[in-house]
């Protein structure tokens, strides 16, 4: 489907691996310039080098979307590269090993808040001069069903409050931005597996203990298949989703197609959540 987005500049944080790969893919697809934003540089070059035979041109800058400076920096360069930016899409994030609130160290509280608000807050501000000076410009905040259940956020606590913040702030600066020509919207992922063991990057959550604690993705795939997989077999839809999924939902939000949606959060989990 042609959503009308060819050459619309897009960057996409935490574009290196996992969910952000398939986001890249899928806007690069549609014949946009996408900038990977991501610390990870190498596995970044590797995203970039799966879009040579896409309509669309992806670049990687690399990016702590912790600093300040940083973001300013890679805002800077994707104007420079594009003239302009007409989409970001916040979706470097992460989790550390799921455990206790109680025994949770404090440095992975603070990590976890660094990264899932400080970052969206950092990448949203460095765009905003840009998008709402032109009067145009979309925002799809990657954020999480262990925001919305108890169950999906069990024993990450933290992460999901983050998550619970940035849905909150999208909510009501799309409020805020609307009549400036701005809209922001949200996607919350469910269980979204890469095709690949090698297709995440080096802090990627999998590495640490994904694939160590729930297996390979052929693994996961074939147990979801069984209805052997326990965060999948009680979805209406019973497959574990893919980072296209989240890449397809992405760029329908961003693009004219979906000109009057905003302030909106749409789960893709199979159903595993239905408000």
């Amino acid at each position: 489907m042609d959503l009308g987005m060819r050459g619309k500049s897009v960057i996409v944080t935490g574009g290196s691996g996992g969910i952000g790969r398939g986001i890249v893919l899928s806007f690069a697809r549609e014949g946009c310039n996408v900038v990977i934003a991501a610390r990870d540089r190498q596995q970044g070059q590797r995203v970039a080098e799966a879009t040579r035979d896409l309509d669309g041109e992806a670049v990687v800058v690399p990016t702590d979307v912790t600093n300040w400076d940083s973001v300013q920096e890679m805002v800077s360069e994707t104007i420079r590269r594009f003239g302009r930016v007409d989409v970001l899409v916040n979706n470097a994030g992460g989790t550390n090993q799921p455990r206790p609130f109680v025994e949770t160290p404090r440095e992975e509280w603070q990590w976890q808040i660094n990264l899932n608000i400080w970052g969206v807050l950092n990448c949203t501000r460095a765009v905003a001069d840009d998008m709402l000076g032109r009067g145009a410009g979309s925002i799809v905040n990657i954020t999480s069903n262990s925001a919305l259940s108890a169950e999906a956020g069990n024993y990450v606590t933290t992460y999901g409050g983050t998550k619970g913040y940035v849905m909150a702030l999208s909510k009501n600066l799309a409020y805020e931005w609307g009549p400036k020509g701005v809209r922001i919207n949200c996607v919350a992922p469910g269980w979204i597996v890469p095709w690949e063991e090698d297709q995440v990057s080096g802090d990627s959550f999998w590495r640490k203990y994904g694939y160590e604690f729930f297996g390979t993705p052929d693994q996961m795939a074939k147990q979801a298949e069984q209805g052997q997989m326990f965060n999948v077999s009680n979805q209406p839809i019973k497959r574990i989703g893919r980072p296209e999924d989240i890449g397809d939902i992405a760029v329908f939000l961003a693009s004219d197609k979906a000109k009057h949606i905003t302030g909106q959060l749409i789960s893709v989990s199979g159903g595993q959540w239905m408000p």
